[in-house]
């Protein structure tokens, strides 16, 4: 699985968010590109949970090699069946994306970008059940499911913080959008966004200010 931009857009978003986090989740963490980019910016401890073995495998090897590997524990196994020790005061995830899209004939890829192994009600399941009572949690989804994900959220007692639309130039339409939820009602909702090239096809400003001090 690659790492793609708009996971990278996820991890230095919510890097900038933790506020003072000390165990942090990762539901679905592939190759652990989340905790290892979250890592550098916070002090916390992580525990990274996978389904897929050879993604399971991948990310033990990627956080061995970091100067992190202390703080960041892989897990291998499914997020709605195994039994979390604790709860955590932060979560992060980008789940399976594409409920209802064209399909990929290959089947990795099918449970990496689908909801065959994690529906979106499954996974605020998981995270009501492993989120402490002040928690937070970040999410990374589609443009096109943020409404139907606000009104989960909202369903099962959380609270609106921020929401980052993302598009790929200015003349493209929204194509995700990352929401930064918790557990207590804020003064007021934080709504910004984010143009990842600007109309020559370089790298907009905003852009590469919230991604310094990842990309070389």
């Amino acid at each position: 699985m690659k790492v793609c931009t708009d996971s990278c857009i996820l991890g230095a978003w919510t890097g900038a968010r933790l506020y003072g986090a000390k165990r942090i989740l990762d539901i679905g963490t592939g190759t652990a590109l989340l905790p290892l980019m979250m890592a550098q910016k916070s002090s916390a401890v992580f525990d990274s949970i996978e389904l897929d073995h050879e993604s399971f495998m991948q990310a033990g090897e990627n956080i061995q090699e970091s100067p992190w590997s202390e703080r960041i524990r892989v897990i291998e196994g499914d997020a709605r069946r195994y039994l979390f020790q604790l709860k955590y005061d932060f979560i992060i995830t980008n789940p399976p994306f594409y409920e209802s899209d064209l399909r990929s004939p290959e089947q990795k890829k099918n449970k990496a970008k689908h909801e065959e192994s994690l529906t979106l009600d499954e996974l605020i399941s998981v995270i009501r059940s492993c989120l402490m009572n002040n928690g937070s949690f970040s999410i990374l989804l589609p443009f096109h499911r943020s409404d139907y994900f606000e009104k989960l959220a909202s369903a099962n007692g959380f609270f609106l913080y921020e929401k980052l639309i993302v598009h790929q130039t200015p003349s493209h339409p929204p194509f995700r959008s990352i929401f930064l939820y918790g557990t207590i009602k804020p003064d007021q909702v934080i709504l910004n966004e984010l143009i990842i090239k600007d109309s020559e096809g370089k790298y907009s400003r905003e852009f590469v200010e919230l991604m310094k001090g990842y990309y070389g």
